[in-house]
């Protein structure tokens, strides 16, 4: 059976509000995360940006480490619109869909933030980020959103509820067979966030003991190597 392709949206969030607020909560993370990035010096690299939302995470990665061009690709169609307005005069593409077509071989590296979980078809996702990096690119793939999470079954209902999107299912060791099928070679650490982690009260984890432990301990690093 055909892989039914993945429906585009306006926003990720149903409150457009909590879609502009969204970069602002990660940005830590996100220059977090670019601080382990192992590729040291982009300046004659392509990145990718799978599930870019408004464009935040690339235009950090330009600030800390310039590239020499970058896509931005997500089914958010007013969020993609909103990154376009952002990026300025930063050599950087958006694009509104969920497949990587005619981007054969055109990376270096790629990245995600919390977006493997929302795809419907991993499989199908390992395979289009694989034919779009070049032999030996590199895909850093990061999410907290697996069922080893112990707060997976109240987030689970959060996503429903506030979100445009559909949730799916899979364990670090789901992800890690996906990619490892399609031909990467799969390593993975924990996050480890290591700054101050603000007190949200009707945020993702009202406990603040969850939130400290889902920075320094459930949030995952995937670092795939294009076989």
């Amino acid at each position: 059976m055909a892989e039914e392709p993945q429906k585009n949206i306006g926003t990720w969030y149903i409150d457009p509000d909590a879609e502009d607020r969204m970069a602002d909560g990660h940005a830590p993370i996100w220059r977090h995360l670019i601080d382990l990035i192992v590729e040291r010096d982009l300046t004659g690299k392509s990145v990718l940006d799978f599930g870019c939302n408004q464009g935040g995470l690339l235009r950090h990665l330009y600030a800390i480490r310039p590239f020499r061009k970058a896509l931005g690709i997500d089914i958010a169609e007013t969020s993609i619109a909103k990154a376009e307005t952002l990026k300025g005069n930063l050599p950087i593409q958006h694009q509104v869909g969920g497949r990587l077509e005619g981007w054969d071989e055109e990376f270096d590296l790629a990245v995600s933030h919390e977006v493997i979980y929302l795809v419907p078809d991993i499989d199908a996702h390992a395979a289009d980020i694989r034919r779009a990096l070049k032999p030996g690119g590199v895909y850093y793939a990061v999410t907290g959103c697996h069922t080893d999470n112990p707060l997976w079954p109240q987030w689970r209902e959060l996503v429903a509820n506030r979100t445009n999107t559909v949730v799916q299912d899979r364990s670090i060791t789901d992800y890690g067979c996906a990619f490892e099928k399609a031909g990467f070679d799969v390593s993975a650490r924990k996050l480890e966030y290591d700054g101050f982690i603000p007190f949200v009260a009707d945020g993702w984890t009202p406990d603040f003991a969850d939130a400290l432990n889902y920075y320094t301990q459930t949030k995952i690093v995937f670092r795939l190597v294009k076989r």
